[in-house]
């Protein structure tokens, strides 16, 4: 008996130094090859170019799992800007550059207090849909899901919390740190390395997509959405363009039908909307029988 806990001890020994290589090795340290580490707590080995497969497969099965865990089928997924804040934020930010007399920051800051509007709807939004699925069976609940970041991601996680209702977050490793707002549900809230990983995440479970005005991140995670749907490749779900008067001078599908790049039954696919009960309604409507009216 003391001879099988004496390896039980060892074991983990080996297991907590394993692990704290593993630390060093994240924080950048200076990590000294050992062949006899552990293959699953050795980052030398899981960050080589072979084993790129094995990383591309745990991004993968982490949220899944995790998710499948909680009860997190169904999301309404809500992609929007991460530079859009709340009107006081704003505000703050346009006096600063107003006391700073810089043309240019007070132009940018106009801007981001005009678009503050779109913060509030995303929180609206979030709370919405949050609120009215909470009578819902377990298995047919709509969750939030967004990108995890600052901006609109911000305002829909904050209006599910408001709901006090769960929420997912997923956030993308960039360079200049983005990290997690603080509005997400903190067991669902996971971080990426992979865009495309990320980008499966997002189509996996989702029964509605909700775009709010945004960059270039925003826009590839449409097109992304519409071309999978075009394709066939994931089945069709309401997009919604949230911000009419946005989407029409940044969007224009017309030309591709004139020009012949899609077809014009392609733009059945979206909806553009300025009203969060309007944005709700399409995604009822499309689920006549699986979505409750709003409580």
């Amino acid at each position: 008996m003391e001879a099988k806990q004496s390896l039980v001890d060892a074991h983990s020994n080996q297991l907590l130094q394993d692990w704290e290589a593993f630390v060093q090795a994240r924080n950048q340290e200076e990590l000294p090859q050992n062949s006899n580490r552990l293959a699953f707590a050795d980052p030398q080995f899981l960050t080589r170019r072979e084993t790129r497969g094995i990383r591309i497969q745990l991004e993968l099965l982490k949220p899944d799992l995790i998710q499948q865990e909680m009860g997190i089928e169904h999301t309404v997924v809500i992609f929007g800007s991460a530079r859009f804040c709340d009107r006081p934020t704003a505000l703050r930010q346009l006096q600063k550059a107003t006391d700073l007399g810089l043309a240019k920051d007070i132009q940018k800051a106009k801007a981001i207090l005009k678009n503050s509007i779109y913060y509030d709807h995303a929180r609206e939004l979030g709370r919405l849909i949050t609120q009215s699925c909470k009578t819902m069976p377990e298995k047919d609940r709509l969750f939030v899901c967004t990108g995890g970041g600052p901006g609109i991601m911000e305002a829909a996680n904050r209006g599910a919390h408001d709901a006090e209702g769960l929420s997912v977050g997923l956030n993308i490793a960039l360079p200049f740190e983005q990290e997690p707002n603080a509005y997400i549900t903190k067991e669902l809230s996971f971080r990426f390395h992979y865009f495309a990983v990320r980008k499966m995440h997002f189509m996996m479970r989702a029964k509605a997509l909700v775009a709010f005005p945004g960059g270039f991140g925003t826009l590839d995670e449409l097109f992304e959405t519409l071309t999978l749907i075009q394709c066939k490749k994931s089945s069709p779900v309401p997009i919604i363009l949230f911000g009419k008067d946005y989407w029409n001078k940044v969007f224009h599908p017309e030309v591709l039908v004139e020009e012949g790049a899609v077809s014009e039954e392609d733009l059945r696919y979206f909806n553009y909307v300025d009203d969060v009960q309007d944005a709700w309604q399409i995604i009822k409507d499309f689920y006549p029988n699986e979505v409750p009216k709003p409580i």
